[in-house]
Order: structure tokens, then C-alpha cells, then sequence
């Protein structure tokens, strides 16, 4: 085992022991080999102080200690509140983006290493101060020859090693996990740290994020609702990104947007039409919404714009899952119970062999107390992760698109009621999901999916005939063959019937009649043609 990884384990252990963690691990219904072992461990035998801190603050502490991976993992770990209790995913909500920068002097040798040539030829203007650290990339101020303002964003370096240890640390901690306590299966940890994996390793890699900055810049094209910087491709590298510097203020900056007089009411229901444009109309949505990404453009507050950084975690749906998801927001708000949970069914989300009476139950108990309140006063992200947690119930597959979305939708519907608490969502959500139900059926929609499917005709005919010309090769090719002889069976079962009979023995008597008639039998069927 190499030494990063033994003494990562050594760092991991202390501050478990520290912030005692391994309390809440033997509390849970562990076999009887797992709580024999708390009785090995020596530092369980020494006094320990006690610590005035709930178990969600303790585990977000110690996440803070382990640095940089063990934050990230936190921050998506928040997100995951269909697995999590309240408690501890409303601790990790709170962990920060901004970790300590590392030297500059580090940041500046990785940025001429990728783009091959020195700052001073690439910039007219290089800040070696960071402008921002966060735990997998640090962000420089600079200028383009040309003139323009750009932030230059670049990958810590040496963080793949220390990713691939931490990584493989987490896996065996959620293996033993799944294997010690019913709880812990239920968790999911296995497939936890698996989301986290790719999601880490997608992040490290900025022509992705280039990519995908680039085509929700595209997306949104002069459209007044979202501003996304423009991507310099001829200065981007897998460590190095290089964007348009925008000037706005951070969402929650609530004395700023106030001061200069924004409507917050537009502000909020605006947030709400970016988020179902972009899940609805361009199945590709921005999955990490969080304030630290969001500002808000100064150029016209009376007409609020939003301006989105950092597109690194990006979504998607197929159309089957917005036509369902879409019927299922409308039957849900309607109170057609029976509706959602036959959806549910026939989208697959939950086995076809459940008892959709009973489901239908299931939902209508968890859901009618929420239409109790006021519509304005019911949180549509709460809706959506009580319904998945109901069909997780009825075995309902964790489906990682619609993970990204319940994140993304409380994201932003816990912005809009912080811009404007009296935020209806559903008023603002309601008419955008009627009229894209009404656009899936209109007449140019079906002509525009009539002219798609008339392209697929050339490629469908060649495959056509592809298919048309090996059956018709088919039975010369068998012609070709040599002849198999399908007689071995009865011959082999003769041979067995002559050898019966020798072995009985051939006498000229009449007790030995069941030898004969095997003889006879074995003969026929193998001299028969």
C-alpha cells in the first residue's frame, strides 16, 4: 500500500476519533462481530470529552478538516436529501465553496504548461492574486490582448492522486457500511460515493465545463431572462479555462439589489421560468445553482437579469421523462392521486407488477396534509422529494436525472423565497407547464416530429435491406454447409441397447427374452437408414 494512501487513512482516523463520529456508527443495528470490534478499538477505552454538537454539525466539521474532496463530497452529499435525514443535509448545506488558495506561483507554471506560452504573451494582464478558491479549482483576474476583462480558472494541482485515494477510502468505508447495518444499505452509500466519483472527475476537466458554458450561453442567446459569459476556446485547456469577466451582484446580496432598486418580485418569478425553460424547452439545466453562481446584472434592475458561472454539473431528461414528469407536477396539483401513481408505473419509475390501489394510497396520505396550506406557503421541491420518497417505498429506482432536478428545484425555489417570500411557484410553474403540454400536441409540433421521423426514412430503408440481403444469403450459405446428421441420438441410444444386451448375457432361453429384444431394438436403430 503506498504511503499517501496509509497515512490519508491515518488522518481520516483521527479526525473521526475527534469529532467522535464513530459513536453514531456503533449506534446503529450492527452484527454481532461489528459490536464486538468497538471493544478492540484503544481509543475507546480512554475518557473522551464530550462535544456539544448535534451529529450533523459534527460530521460537517469533520468533512471541513479533511479538506478540499472530503468538502465536495459534502456539498453533493447535501443534495441527496431523498437519502438523508433533515437534520444532517440541512448541516451540510451550509458547508462553504471558498477553501484557502494555493501559491500562485503553482497556478501561473500550470497555465503556461497547458496553454505553451508564457502569462505575458497570452495576457496583456495577469493578476497573480486569486479572485477565488474553491476545492477543485482557483479563478485569476487577466486581460486578452485584445482588450477584454477575463477570469482565468485552473485546476488545483496534484489533486488527482489525493481524489483517487480519498475516492478509494470512501468506497471501503461504504462497503463495510453496506455490509454492517440494514440502515446503512438503505443510505445507499455505495452508490453515493459512485455519483460522487464521476461527478469529481467530470469537474476536473474544463473543456467540459467550456462546453457546457457554451451551450447554455446559446441557449439563451438575447434572451432577457439569463446572461452566460462568453467561452475563449483558443485559451482553453483540460486545466485551464479562460471566460468573459462579468460584473454583477451575488443573488444574496439583498442590500445591494434593494439599494438599486430591483423588482424582486420579476427577480423571483424569473428564476422560476430559467429553471423550467431550461428542463422543459432545452432538456439541459444548470445542476449547481447555489448563490456562489447566480449574480444579478446592474444594467437594468427594473427589468432583473440573472448571469450564471460555473456550468460543471449540467442536467438532462429524455423527452419520455419531462412528458412524465410534466403529467405528473399537473396531476399532483390537481389532487389526482390515481393519475401520479399510474404515471409513475408507466414510466417505469416503479416496478409494473405494484399494486397501483395501494399506491395510489401511499401518495394521497403523504400529500393531502401539504394542500392543507395555503398554495403560496407549499414548497414545490418538498412536494417533489415527498412523492420520490413515497415511490422509493414501492421500489422505486433512484433515477439520477431526476436527483439532479429535486437539487436543482429546491435550489431554486429557496432562492425565490429568499428574494420574495411571497413567491407562488406553482402560479409561476402552472401556465409554462399547461402551454408545453399544449405545444408537445400542437399541429407544428407534430409536423416538426413528422419531418424528423421522415429523416430516419433512408437510414431505416438501408437497414431494411441490409436485413433483406443476409435472409436471402441465409440458405445458400446453409446449402454451403455439409450435412449434419441428425440420427446420432438413436444410433447412440442403439449402441447403448447392444452393449444392455451383451452385458445381460445371449442365451437360447426364455428368461432371456428382455436381452434379445434389447438386441434387436439396438440393431434396428442403428443399422436403419
Amino acid at each position: 500500500m503506498k504511503l499517501l494512501a496509509v497515512r490519508r487513512l491515518f488522518r481520516i482516523l483521527r479526525v473521526v476519533i475527534r469529532y467522535r463520529l464513530d459513536d453514531y456508527l456503533f449506534a446503529l443495528a450492527l452484527p454481532l462481530w461489528a459490536r464486538m470490534l468497538r471493544h478492540a478499538l484503544p481509543w475507546r477505552w480512554l475518557p473522551r470529552r464530550s462535544l456539544d454538537l448535534s451529529r450533523g454539525e459534527r460530521l460537517r466539521l469533520a468533512l471541513e478538516a479533511l479538506g478540499p474532496i472530503f468538502i465536495k463530497f459534502g456539498q453533493l452529499l447535501s443534495t441527496r436529501r431523498d437519502l438523508l435525514p433533515a437534520d444532517i443535509a440541512d448541516e451540510l448545506a451550509k458547508l462553504q465553496d471558498r477553501v484557502p488558495p494555493f501559491d500562485p506561483a503553482e497556478a501561473q507554471a500550470l497555465i503556461e504548461s497547458q496553454l505553451g506560452a508564457k502569462v505575458g504573451d497570452a495576457f496583456a494582464r495577469f493578476d497573480m492574486q486569486p479572485l477565488a478558491s474553491a476545492s477543485i479549482a482557483q479563478v485569476h483576474t487577466a486581460q486578452l490582448k485584445s482588450g477584454e476583462e477575463v477570469v482565468v480558472k485552473v485546476i488545483r494541482p496534484g489533486l488527482r492522486p489525493v481524489i483517487k485515494q480519498d475516492i478509494a477510502w470512501l468506497f471501503l468505508l461504504a462497503k463495510m457500511a453496506e455490509r454492517a447495518s440494514a440502515d446503512a444499505r438503505r443510505l445507499r452509500p455505495m452508490e453515493v460515493v459512485s455519483d460522487y466519483e464521476k461527478t469529481i472527475y467530470d469537474e476536473l476537466d474544463l473543456l467540459r465545463e467550456a462546453a457546457n458554458a457554451s451551450q447554455l450561453r446559446r441557449n439563451f442567446e438575447g434572451s432577457p431572462l439569463l446572461y452566460v459569459p462568453q467561452v475563449y476556446w483558443d485559451l482553453c485547456r483540460p486545466k485551464v479555462l479562460v471566460m468573459e469577466r462579468i460584473y454583477g451582484i451575488q443573488v444574496t446580496d439583498m442590500a445591494t439589489l434593494a439599494d438599486q432598486r430591483t423588482d424582486m418580485k420579476l427577480l423571483a418569478e424569473r428564476g422560476v421560468e430559467i429553471f423550467f425553460t431550461q428542463v422543459f424547452r432545452d432538456s439541459f439545466f444548470h445542476a449547481d445553482m447555489h448563490p456562489g453562481n447566480i449574480f444579478v446584472s446592474t444594467r437594468t434592475p427594473w427589468n432583473p437579469q440573472y448571469i450564471a458561472i460555473d456550468c460543471g454539473i449540467i442536467g438532462s431528461l429524455t423527452a419520455e421523462d419531462q412528458d412524465y414528469l410534466a403529467r405528473n407536477l399537473l396531476a399532483f396539483f390537481k389532487r389526482d392521486y390515481r393519475r401520479v401513481a399510474q404515471l409513475h408505473i408507466d414510466s417505469g419509475w416503479v416496478p409494473a407488477e405494484t399494486k397501483i390501489n395501494d399506491f395510489e394510497a401511499a401518495i394521497r396520505t403523504v400529500c393531502e396534509p401539504i394542500f392543507e396550506k395555503p398554495l403560496k406557503d407549499i414548497s414545490f421541491g418538498q412536494v417533489l422529494l415527498r412523492l420520490f420518497q413515497t415511490a422509493r417505498r414501492f421500489n422505486m429506482e433512484v433515477q439520477p436525472q431526476l436527483v439532479l432536478l429535486q437539487k436543482t428545484l429546491l435550489n431554486i425555489e429557496g432562492l425565490g423565497r429568499q428574494l420574495y417570500p411571497d413567491l407562488d411557484l406553482w402560479s409561476t410553474a402552472q401556465p409554462f407547464l399547461e402551454r408545453w403540454m399544449r405545444e408537445r400536441v400542437s399541429p407544428l409540433s407534430l409536423l416538426r416530429n413528422l419531418q424528423l421521423q421522415a429523416e430516419q426514412v433512408p437510414h431505416l430503408s438501408q437497414i431494411a435491406r441490409e436485413t433483406l440481403e443476409r435472409l436471402n444469403q441465409q440458405p445458400t450459405q446453409r446449402q454451403q454447409q455439409p450435412a449434419v446428421d441428425h440420427r446420432w441420438p438413436a444410433r447412440l441410444l442403439g449402441a447403448a441397447l447392444i452393449a444392455g444386451a451383451v452385458t445381460q448375457g445371449l442365451v437360447i432361453s426364455l428368461i432371456a427374452w428382455p436381452s434379445w429384444l434389447m438386441l434387436a431394438g439396438g440393431l434396428y436403430l442403428v443399422l436403419r437408414r
